[in-house]
């Protein structure tokens, strides 16, 4: 049997370690990394960085990139640190990339902002945290193509269960309903 080759997104709230898990399971399993807002536009980092939370005119032209990116060719595959806290957004990922999965980050508000606290040179100030909890829309039961990970766990343990589900995933997949978004 041809299994095509990987498409993970490691998705959650700034700070959560998305970028950290992306890079092990792209190091550890000859996955092509990029992080995600590596391919945001420059003045939608400034926006960020000037404390402005993204508007959706804003996501979809940049989650539309990172569909794109995940379909490019790989022997192994390809994982992108991602925030995706929206379904639509999700949905708009699946509807560029086909086949992937979601690795979702887990944690609570005081952990991520501590955490964003000690963080150096990153342009998301502390200040937006609050508005990515609120934009958070929870991985629903009928999202198939999503696990749930505690940020509370140890890289490895996170690289470990996240490769099992994924690899479970693509072996036998569950039906993940997904609606058309704008």
């Amino acid at each position: 049997m041809n299994i095509p080759p990987l498409r993970l997104i490691v998705m959650g709230v700034a700070g959560c370690g998305k970028t950290t898990l992306a890079k092990a399971l792209g190091e550890r399993m000859s996955l092509a990394m990029v992080d995600g807002d590596d391919l945001h536009l420059p003045q939608s980092v400034e926006k960020m960085r000037a404390g402005i939370p993204l508007q959706d005119s804003d996501r979809w032209p940049w989650l539309d990139r990172i569909g794109a990116h995940l379909t490019e060719p790989h022997p192994h595959g390809r994982v992108v640190a991602c925030s995706a806290l929206k379904r639509a957004y999700r949905d708009r990922i699946r509807a560029q990339a086909g086949e992937v999965f979601f690795i979702f980050l887990n944690g609570d508000f005081e952990l991520i902002g501590q955490r964003m606290r000690q963080r150096q040179d990153h342009y998301m100030p502390l200040d937006l945290l609050e508005s990515q909890f609120h934009t958070l829309e929870r991985p629903q039961p009928d999202e198939g193509d999503v696990i749930e990970l505690p940020i509370t766990e140890a890289i490895n343990d996170l690289v470990r269960l996240a490769w099992a589900a994924a690899q479970t995933h693509r072996q036998h997949p569950a039906p993940s309903t997904t609606e058309t978004s704008p």
